[in-house]
């Protein structure tokens, strides 16, 4: 069976088009990330395939959840998600269609993985900096894992940077036995 992702993809794109289209990125993030936490709740997920519950409900239910986000547009969307039983890829489609945003937006979402709490001016020259790398507008998104010892990891996508000193004494000792 084919990847959820891969499945999830093209519903994406076609949101993405769409609020291309209308301009409007920001009630189409609104839907699909209301929508994917809704059906991601263990309680909403069980509706999703029962056979007592229509489509129409399930729409009905995730646009009230939504506020009506995205208008009629949104409903259609999640009317063919429904009819195609796909509501519950709406997470995967909610974080391609995010994805996809963040490029047109010139926006990269990068993580830092601490040892310990990032004091503020040294978390605006992290950012200052991946800026510079990336080319793009960072939004940094910082967590703490003292496993790490010390120094951090940054992610960006596919680039990773790992300034531990854990993965600084994997790599050594890696080197060693080699």
């Amino acid at each position: 069976m084919a990847d959820r992702a891969t499945i999830a993809r093209p519903y994406a794109r076609a949101a993405f088009a769409h609020a291309r289209e209308a301009k409007d990125y920001a009630s189409w993030s609104k839907l699909l990330g209301a929508t994917a936490a809704t059906v991601s709740d263990p309680r909403v997920a069980r509706l999703l395939n029962h056979p007592l519950v229509t489509g129409e409900q399930l729409v009905a239910l995730l646009v009230d959840v939504s506020k009506k986000a995205a208008g009629e547009a949104g409903r259609n969307f999640l009317r063919t998600l429904a009819e195609n039983r796909r509501l519950g890829l709406l997470p995967e489609i909610a974080a391609q269609f995010e994805v996809l945003r963040a490029d047109v937006e010139g926006v990269v979402d990068v993580e830092v993985i601490a040892a310990r709490e990032i004091a503020a001016p040294q978390k605006k020259r992290l950012e200052a900096a991946l800026q510079k790398r990336l080319g793009r507008d960072v939004r940094m998104q910082v967590r703490l894992d003292d496993s790490l010892i010390g120094g951090a990891i940054v992610r960006a996508g596919d680039l990773v940077i790992d300034g531990s000193l854990k993965g600084r004494l994997a790599r050594l000792g890696s080197a060693l036995t080699n």
